[in-house]
């Protein structure tokens, strides 16, 4: 089984994470759900965000690296839009990660000072076209680093931001069906590389 380290977005650990959570659990892997909000949580993506500057960007990065500190290096991050640049510096900063799952969010790579592309990792961004949150730039700068076959762009239509988490104002059910699918898809494929042996093909 793959383990999983699944960030929540600036609306806190909500149960629409456990949901995300309890369902790739449900697949067989280990999930891990920080909270980096000390147990706040927001309805408005606005007031999720105004607690995120209140803490501040370096006392979240602070707080996700310490949520891992004790875990396997050789392990998958994952996260939702401000979740995702924790799943995204982590992957990339801390090393044997297999793989990032950015859904609603990605860095540019100038922002972590990410110049090289960490051996063995994966990396899909999953996000809506039109979505005003994400900078399509970004993941084009991220590509630009990635080996071949490296990163794995999905792309969706419309501008919904927070689209899988269902009851939420933004859900769109075929977009999340989608995603999730597609997640699942890259847990096992990652978990089969894992467990495989060494020089197995």
């Amino acid at each position: 089984m793959a383990h999983v380290v699944l960030f929540h977005s600036a609306l806190g650990k909500t149960q629409h994470v456990e949901d995300w959570a309890k369902a790739i659990e449900t697949a067989g892997h280990t999930v891990t759900v920080p909270d980096l909000f000390d147990g706040d949580t927001f309805e408005d993506l606005a007031d999720g965000v105004a607690r995120r500057d209140e803490i501040g960007i370096p006392e979240l990065s602070q707080r996700a690296f310490s949520a891992v500190a004790e875990l396997p290096k050789d392990i998958v991050y994952a996260g939702f839009s401000m979740g995702a640049a924790s799943a995204q510096a982590l992957a990339f900063m801390r090393p044997g990660a297999r793989g990032a799952i950015l859904m609603h969010a990605c860095l540019h790579p100038q922002m972590l000072g990410i110049d090289a592309w960490p051996a063995k990792l994966v990396v899909d961004v999953h996000w809506a076209t039109g979505d005003p949150w994400v900078e399509s730039s970004a993941i084009d700068a991220l590509e630009e680093i990635a080996p071949t076959g490296s990163l794995r762009r999905h792309e969706y239509t419309g501008d919904a931001h927070l689209f899988g988490f269902e009851g939420y104002p933004e859900y769109v059910e075929a977009h999340a069906t989608r995603m999730r699918a597609s997640v699942l898809e890259t847990l096992a494929a990652l978990e089969e590389r894992i467990e495989r042996p060494h020089g197995e093909r």
